[in-house]
């Protein structure tokens, strides 16, 4: 059996992760888990919106069978362009609100947010290994570039302040 303090400890990280992994699915849900129930809804609702708008259900189907031109078409890229910046936030929040965060932790929810707006930006022009990624995968492959940027930024900072 684990001591008290281990438990307790191992617990919250748990929670944290949990409320993390509801936000994935769905901004708002990971809050909801921690009873910030207007700031849940809310987010709830404006996913929905942006999802909407930007016909986001739409491209990501067509994205997934590899019809990028037809997901490039559906775009509403003024709606599209709030999503990340929403998706990340609602994780981050959740996760931040789910108990104790260790300082710079915001930094690669920060930068996946920025990067994967500017792959939505770019997503119906760019072309790495000359492969049209299209309004869904481009904004994912700049957004985990931008997570991974920001843990090792994140890794980096924490040694610093802790010699």
């Amino acid at each position: 059996m684990l001591p008290s303090s281990l438990h307790t400890i191992t617990m919250n990280k748990s929670d944290k992760i949990e409320k993390l992994l509801w936000s994935i699915a769905l901004p708002g849900f990971g809050q909801l888990l921690n009873r910030k129930y207007v700031k849940g809804l809310t987010l709830i609702i404006l996913e929905i919106i942006v999802n909407i708008n930007s016909n986001l259900n739409d491209i990501i189907i067509d994205s997934f069978k590899g019809n990028i031109q037809a997901a490039v078409q559906h775009t509403d890229y003024n709606w599209l362009m709030f999503y990340p910046c929403l998706y990340m936030f609602g994780i981050w929040d959740a996760y931040k609100d789910g108990g104790d965060t260790a300082e710079f932790a915001y930094i690669p929810f920060v930068l996946g947010a920025f990067l994967g707006t500017v792959g939505i930006i770019y997503s119906d022009v760019l072309r790495p290994f000359n492969i049209l990624f299209g309004p869904v995968w481009l904004p994912m492959i700049f957004s985990f570039v931008g997570n991974a940027i920001g843990i090792t930024l994140f890794l980096v900072l924490r040694k610093l302040r802790i010699t």
